[in-house]
């Protein structure tokens, strides 16, 4: 016998820690892009700032999708999150080479 549709599934601890990971890969390519461009008060201020931005933004439309796509899956709502982070840290982290050219 099958469990219901509406029972949410177990969590995936694996999922919430790879999250977590992305997350802090983000932030680091944040702050290494910082420092990369002179590691002054200002650019630490506004790549945090940045950071703190786009997690916002993305985690909105993300909690959104989760409510309406995978509802009781938090595991996979921190995996995708910390993806996105990861994703755009690096974007972040690669065009600071564009800056200064």
């Amino acid at each position: 016998m099958s469990a219901p549709a509406s029972v949410p599934r177990a969590t995936n601890q694996g999922y919430v820690i790879l999250g977590l990971a992305l997350t802090v890969a983000g932030l680091a390519g944040h702050l290494f892009a910082a420092r990369s461009i002179g590691g002054t008060y200002v650019a630490y201020r506004d790549h945090i700032r940045g950071f703190l931005g786009i997690a916002v933004i993305t985690g909105g439309i993300l909690a959104l999708a989760g409510w309406c796509f995978w509802r009781g899956r938090r595991d996979v709502t921190v995996l995708i999150f910390g993806a996105l982070q990861a994703m755009f840290g690096l974007f972040v982290y690669v065009e600071r080479f564009g800056i200064h050219s």
